[in-house]
Formats: C-alpha cells, sequence, structure tokens
C-alpha cells in the first residue's frame, strides 16, 4: 500500500444524503472559506477506529472538509501558513512537506535527512524507509495516531507539522517503528544501524525487537531506554529518562510489560520482567521493582503503591499528581504515625529507665 488515497477514507458521493445536489460553485466556495474544524474530528480517529464512524463522516461532511486523509491536510495547511509567515522557511517547508503526496512520504523525507551520515546517505535512508512505511499498514496507521497523541498531550506542540519537522520524540519513535519492520524481517544488521543513528542524533535507545502500541508520546524524549523484550501497550505515555531495563545479565524475556493507559514519570526507571498493570502513573525518579496493579499510583525508591488514580488512562490527562486532598490524607497519616513511634519509644523509655532505678 502506498499513500492513503481517498477511497480509503470516504468519497464525497457517499457523503451526500439522497436527493443532495452541490452545485461546484458551492463546493468551490465551501473549500475557500472553510477553516479546518479537525480538534472534533481527531479525537475519534486517534483512539483506534479502524474505519471512520458515519456521525463522524457526516459531521465532516456539513463542515465541508474534502475527503483524504485529514492529518495530512492539516500539516499542509499548517506547512503553507508557516510559509507565509517566515518566508525565509519556504524552501525548507516545501522540501519537507509542500513535495510530497502522503504523510508517509514526507516522513520519509524528514527521518532520512535527520539520519543521515557521511557513510550512511540520505537517499539511501529515504529508499529504506520509503520502502518499510509504504508498505506497512500498521506503520502507516501508528504514525497518525502517534502524531496526534504529541499534539493532544504535549502543550508545547502546537501543531502537527511541528511534530512531523521538529520533535525528536516522535522522530526516534517512527524511525523505531521501521528499525522494528527490517527486524522481523530478518534484517538484523540494518535494524540494529538504525537503533545505534536514533541512539546517535536523539539520545534515545530503543531496540528494534521492543514492541510498542500506537498512540504513544515520547515527551521530550531525552534519555529514554527501552529493551529488547520490553513491550508497551497503546496510548502509553513516557517521559525524558525513563528507562525500562533488565535486572543483569540474565537472558530471554527480562524487560517490562507496560500496560496500556499508563503515564510513566521523568527518570523513572523498570526494571525486570514485570507487568505495570493498565492505567498505571509511575510517579517521577521511581525505581520500580515489582509488579504494579492497574490503575494504581506508585513512587519512590524502591517504589510502593500510595493510591489509586480515577482516570482510565492517565497518559491522556498527563497529570502526574493526585488530588490535594490525597496528599494532606498521606502527610496527615505519616504525621500520626511519626508521633505514635515517639510516644511509644518514649514510653518504652521511661520504663526502661524506671527497671534501671530499681
Amino acid at each position: 500500500m502506498a499513500c492513503l488515497r481517498e477511497e480509503s477514507w470516504f468519497s464525497l458521493a457517499q457523503m451526500k444524503s439522497p436527493g443532495t445536489v452541490l452545485i461546484e460553485e458551492e463546493i468551490q466556495e465551501k473549500e475557500e472559506n472553510f477553516e479546518y474544524k479537525l480538534e472534533k474530528v481527531f479525537p475519534v480517529y486517534a483512539v483506534g477506529v479502524a474505519k471512520p464512524d458515519p456521525n463522524l463522516l457526516g459531521s465532516v461532511a456539513k463542515c465541508g472538509c474534502k475527503p483524504g486523509d485529514p492529518i495530512w491536510e492539516a500539516v499542509t495547511e499548517e506547512a503553507k501558513l508557516e510559509a507565509e509567515k517566515e518566508p525565509i522557511l519556504s524552501s525548507f517547508l516545501y522540501s519537507s512537506i509542500l513535495s510530497h503526496h502522503c504523510l508517509e512520504q514526507a516522513l520519509s523525507f524528514v527521518l532520512a535527512n535527520r539520519l543521515q551520515n557521511p557513510t550512511l546517505l540520505a537517499t539511501q535512508l529515504l529508499d529504506i524507509f520509503n520502502d518499510v512505511i509504504m508498505h506497512e499498514q500498521d506503520i502507516q496507521r501508528a504514525i497518525r495516531l502517534d502524531i496526534q497523541a504529541f499534539k493532544d498531550r504535549d502543550p508545547s506542540c502546537l501543531s502537527y507539522s511541528s511534530a512531523l519537522l521538529y520533535l525528536k520524540g516522535y522522530h526516534s519513535l517512527q524511525t523505531y517503528r521501521v528499525a522494528h519492520a527490517l527486524w522481523k524481517q530478518g534484517r538484523q544488521v540494518l535494524a540494529s544501524a538504525l537503533q545505534s543513528r536514533i541512539s546517535e542524533v536523539f539520545g534515545v535507545d530503543i531496540h528494534p525487537a521492543a514492541k510498542i502500541g500506537e498512540g504513544i508520546l515520547l515527551d521530550h524524549a531525552t534519555g529514554v531506554v527501552i529493551g529488547e523484550t520490553a513491550v508497551v501497550g497503546n496510548r502509553v505515555s513516557l517521559m525524558q529518562g525513563v528507562t525500562l531495563g533488565g535486572t543483569g545479565k540474565e537472558i530471554g524475556d527480562r524487560h517490562p510489560k507496560i500496560g496500556q493507559g499508563a503515564l510513566i514519570g521523568a527518570s523513572a526507571t523498570i526494571l525486570g520482567n514485570i507487568k505495570i498493570g493498565e492505567g498505571a502513573l509511575i510517579g517521577a525518579g521511581s525505581l520500580v521493582l515489582k509488579d504494579v496493579p492497574p490503575h494504581s499510583m506508585v513512587t519512590g525508591i524502591p517504589a510502593k503503591v500510595i493510591g489509586y488514580v480515577d482516570e482510565q488512562d492517565p497518559s491522556l490527562t498527563m497529570k502526574h499528581d493526585a488530588s490535594r486532598e490525597f496528599f494532606e490524607q498521606v502527610a496527615i497519616s505519616c504525621i500520626e504515625g511519626r508521633s505514635a513511634g515517639i510516644v511509644g519509644s518514649q514510653e518504652n523509655g521511661d520504663a526502661g529507665d524506671a527497671r534501671k532505678m530499681h
């Protein structure tokens, strides 16, 4: 499969109700005056619907959206606007986005130019990326769900085109997807070469054999390490410095399994073949060595369960802390516990002094 064709989404004829006739002048006027209402379209598109919902198609038809790939349409529109605002970037935006026919081609071009070096030329990398991405429907789907994740969850990501062009978390993740496809094809040497370039250029080390789902956010991404047998479910968010590693020199299945919707805080270290339940929240700087129950909040060294989260997928809300009331209760409990311990030790001390006097 090459680019996502218009027919793969829906046709204008399908959007028309029986007996409805739209003259060309009306269509042209709608296209010229249409302001993209993509924020209402993408949430359904991004959570993993295999085919567009009929109700969604109806709403798109009403707002006058042209058939096609809505994310690619957004990227190209943003690039045109940015070229007008910053003429000095017009050549860069044209070569990176506007000269291509689909998101797959643009992404391949961007990655090839980011990862090239004197011995691994951009033209060679472009052929590799195009060959894999254009024929892997799972990757074509994942690159869109991932870019939506960056746009929705990272407040510093102001547009889809900025994620495509500038965010190394997105770039490293998509390069991993190509390397993973090559690894499964038996081309481990080439996959390992891409892994090495990802680490050198982006400061992210993802083994090409790891299994990573869709709708993933690598926020900042610097220092992220994901081991060979690690598994990351859909809609997971990982902050900078996260390590999904082993505990030593053991072989076989030795890396963590992260349930979907989990949120992993900055510099959290998760070691061994353990399970992090769906919707769990791992606090920043935590060292996790044991299984974590679903929808629980853990923190500390070693990490312990300190509470539970209300959200089904905390990765989507990106709330890294509990409520104020929760922490007040924890603080009160700690103070009461310490007070009880002090009183107990004092009583024991008084009793001991009395025995000494006798």
